[in-house]
């Protein structure tokens, strides 16, 4: 059983997005005893192709969350994410609350400042979120007290986030039968994700997860939710007991044959940034394609 407080008493409500494009899925968490939610993992569209940005998705979260009179009070990002853009600071243009991030984005922000050789003027403080989590860092959703839990491996800003009995996971875990993320980009660490796997797995078996993506594997329908005794007991990856060198050993394995995710220069240079776009000295928006960089 974890150390960490947990109330599985608070079953907050949980509306999910999915974007095909992305194969993510977004989420509006209500807080069971108020109108106050958060949105986790929000998505800006692009089209990579024609260098354009538009916000379909970011709306569709807007549009709920305006229609059930909602007030929002948190933007998080359960990690700086490879495959897609954040609409983090499009969404609270709109619907105000904080956006908050682990604390170790200073780290992601270091490794990719350089790589995308950034100059000076791109702070690599945390300063454009609003809050960085610690491990075991607490906040509040309304009345709902929520957890942020340290869960690196997959990048070293990896944060789950508990709210009652639900558990937003990022890319920590995979469906059961989707196993787990890759451990492969720079700052990530096959082991060091085993060991946060088993912090999620030590929640209560009844604890809901919520994937921040979901393939189909095998041809299956999208699904997003299970729970830690599913996964314990089903888990491809790391269920039934499988140890961490077995773990490490295919890890870094399967690691080695993948493609880079498609649309990881965007996804980096944005979300570094908590979802605003670098621009050109002219203030133009402008991203950068390193070269043999990553």
């Amino acid at each position: 059983m974890t150390d960490y407080p947990v109330n599985m008493s608070v079953k907050p409500e949980v509306s999910a997005h999915f974007d095909p494009a992305t194969n993510t899925i977004s989420y509006i968490v209500k807080d069971p005893a108020s109108d106050a939610c958060a949105i986790v993992d929000s998505v800006m569209d692009i089209d990579y192709a024609a260098g354009r940005i538009t916000y379909e998705h970011a709306d569709a979260l807007i549009d709920e969350v305006t229609r059930r009179g909602l007030k929002l009070e948190w933007i998080i990002e359960t990690h700086v994410h490879a495959d897609h853009l954040s609409a983090a600071p499009y969404i609270q243009d709109r619907l105000g609350g904080k956006i908050g991030i682990g604390e170790n984005i200073l780290i992601v922000q270091d490794t990719f400042g350089k790589i995308f050789n950034e100059g000076t003027e791109f702070q690599r403080d945390g300063s454009q979120f609003d809050r960085l989590f610690k491990d075991g860092d607490g906040y509040q959703v309304g009345r709902m007290q929520c957890l942020a839990i340290h869960t690196p491996g997959h990048t070293p800003a990896c944060m789950t986030h508990v709210m009652g009995d639900a558990a937003f996971v990022g890319d920590t875990l995979f469906m059961p039968d989707g196993g787990s993320a890759r451990a492969d980009f720079p700052g990530g660490d096959a082991g060091v994700l085993y060991d946060s796997i088993q912090k999620v797995l030590a929640l209560p078996d009844e604890m809901r997860l919520f994937m921040c993506h979901d393939y189909g594997p095998n041809g299956r329908d999208i699904q997003w939710e299970t729970t830690v005794g599913e996964e314990k007991a089903h888990n491809i990856h790391v269920g039934q007991g499988k140890t961490r060198e077995e773990f490490v050993r295919f890890r870094t394995e399967r690691d080695a044959s993948l493609d880079m995710p498609k649309l990881i220069i965007p996804s980096l240079q944005v979300n570094m940034r908590a979802g605003e776009v670098p621009t050109d000295k002219d203030g133009r928006p402008m991203l950068k394609v390193p070269v043999n960089g990553l």
